[in-house]
């Protein structure tokens, strides 16, 4: 997993930019005049958390120190952090269980694993590593993304074909929402493992080549995992609907398994299965 360092610097990074976000009357201060940067200042996260300003510099600047789980959760209500981002907070700090394998998956799905995906006829279907290389597929999942079966396997990460893959881009209508809700998906899923996780190949290159990706992840953003209506608009198929889910099996509950349930309907675009 990323060293203790890497986790407190995670955290202050965090910190700091959920604290560039809120401004005074959002957290029932008085409107604040001209100021050179906008959000909070230290000083007021602090006064609010009931913490000092000296601690809450040394957090921010990710110094060895070892904030309590009651300061943590003053912080996440004064920050007006979500669930998962409250989550990734503890998780951070070492107030949260830790997954032993952090390291990046390999580039096949377990064989069982690959006998599920191939089960679900009709439903797109593959699986990702921690690192979110795409490990395995099935022949509708095929059908809807082709370049999978073609990309090199060490560019095989969801999120570098997200956000590097003109084909992705023209599939989906929503692209630039749902590039940025997986990045903080990932984000949220990593933890305390991120250094590690962003060392994997994929997401140094994103880094250091893609303006885009590099922005949203200085952004900060969590997002915990949530089934949704998904929309494609495929070249050959047209647009289709369907509901995203994800498991875990219990056996690798490393490896994700996402799968796509096709969604009838109306006219508006509005599901008529439920």
């Amino acid at each position: 997993m990323g060293t203790a360092e890497d986790r407190r610097k995670e955290l202050g990074d965090f910190l700091r930019a959920r604290r560039a976000r809120l401004s005074p009357t959002e957290v029932g201060l008085p409107p604040a005049g001209p100021r050179r940067r906008g959000g909070l200042r230290r000083e007021e996260v602090a006064t609010l958390s009931q913490v000092s300003v000296t601690w809450y510099t040394w957090l921010e600047q990710g110094r060895d120190i070892q904030p309590s789980r009651h300061v943590l959760d003053a912080l996440a209500r004064t920050l007006r952090l979500t669930p998962a981002e409250h989550v990734y907070v503890l998780t951070l700090a070492g107030y949260a269980p830790l997954t032993e394998s952090a390291a990046p998956g390999g580039h096949t799905a377990p064989a069982h694993v690959q006998r599920l995906l191939d089960a679900l006829v009709g439903f797109p279907a593959y699986a990702i590593a921690p690192d979110w290389t795409v490990t395995g597929w099935n022949a509708a999942y095929l059908d809807l993304y082709p370049n999978v079966a073609t990309v090199a396997p060490e560019e095989r990460n969801l999120l570098w074909m997200v956000f590097t893959d003109p084909y992705i881009r023209d599939l989906l209508p929503d692209w630039e929402v749902t590039s940025r809700r997986f990045l903080a998906e990932f984000r949220a899923e990593a933890g305390p493992r991120l250094g590690d996780l962003a060392g994997s190949p994929a997401i140094q290159r994103l880094l250091g080549t893609n303006e885009g990706f590099r922005a949203a992840w200085q952004d900060h953003h969590i997002e915990g995992f949530t089934s949704r209506m998904r929309v494609f608009d495929h070249p050959v198929a047209g647009v289709q609907h369907f509901e995203h889910h994800r498991l875990a099996p219990a056996d690798h509950p490393d490896v994700h398994v996402v799968v796509y349930t096709p969604v009838r309907t109306n006219d508006n675009g509005m599901s008529v299965d439920r």
